[in-house]
């Protein structure tokens, strides 16, 4: 009988040993077919606003979104870089004031690769990126500030509606779509956007290492072609996004494992 127990010990011992080594052999394989990401890829797609609805259906990227992924990822000490997917003809000065702030704050190196747009405040918000990628051809810059809208006063004469003027405050109602601006309020809305242009402004000249005299001489609110953008200090290099994943893994000196947003 204590022959028996022993055989049985001995076969439970033996399969124990091969359950815990087939076990590791699975988990080797495993991690070596999936290995642990090493690049967070962040988009800023669309408009820029400091936050979206949960249930809206526009194409936006918010700034509070893309910070948290930023400091996400500088808090996982498997990430060695950041890569910021754009494609945007801008939104919030203060959404790209905020993400450019954040850039400037990473611990992990951030490379921006520029598809189709990185535009006006899209612009402000990757212009303190370590590194900015652009095709030839994508749309780059557009450092200027607007607050055009539609001017409805004729059609609504036409269709018989008159604007009723009620506030408490003589600038309350400045932008109604439904009356012409005064003097007044024209000096006003100028005074203000002049403001935020040479804020700007400001921060493309630090965050690009540009002179003040360099960026007011591009700062026409165009846009210009990523060649021309090279040319005038507003990208770092021209470049598909092969090229942009080949200077990222020579940077951190390892394969490409992307983690997604």
């Amino acid at each position: 009988m204590k022959k028996l127990l022993n055989k049985k010990n001995i076969i439970t011992f033996s399969l124990g040993i091969i359950f815990t080594i087939i076990l590791g052999v699975a988990i080797y394989l495993l991690s070596e077919n999936n290995p642990q990401c090493n690049v967070r890829e962040i988009k800023l797609y669309g408009d820029l606003v400091t936050y979206k609805l949960p249930d809206s259906t526009e194409d936006e990227t918010s700034s509070g979104d893309t910070i948290n992924a930023i400091n996400e990822a500088n808090y996982d000490e498997n990430i060695k870089a950041i890569m910021l997917l754009v494609d945007s003809t801008g939104g919030s000065l203060v959404a790209g004031e905020e993400i450019s702030n954040a850039i400037k704050n990473s611990d992990k190196p951030v490379i921006a690769y520029i598809r189709d747009m990185g535009a006006s405040a899209s612009y402000w918000a990757i212009s303190s990126a370590d590194q900015i990628f652009s095709s030839r051809n994508s749309d780059v810059g557009a450092i200027g500030v607007t607050a055009s809208y539609l001017n409805e006063e004729k059609k609504n004469e036409q269709e018989g509606y008159e604007y009723e003027r009620l506030v408490s405050g003589k600038f309350k109602d400045t932008g109604a779509v439904a009356r012409k601006l005064t003097d007044e309020e024209r000096e006003y809305i100028m005074k203000d956007l002049n403001y935020n242009f040479e804020n700007f402004k400001e921060a493309i000249s630090n965050n690009r290492g540009l002179t003040p005299a360099e960026v007011d001489k591009i700062s026409t609110g165009a846009t210009f072609p990523g060649g021309i953008a090279l040319g005038l200090g507003l990208v770092d290099q021209i470049g598909d996004m092969y090229d942009t994943k080949d200077y990222l893994s020579s940077f951190i000196k390892e394969p490409l494992y992307f983690c997604n947003e």
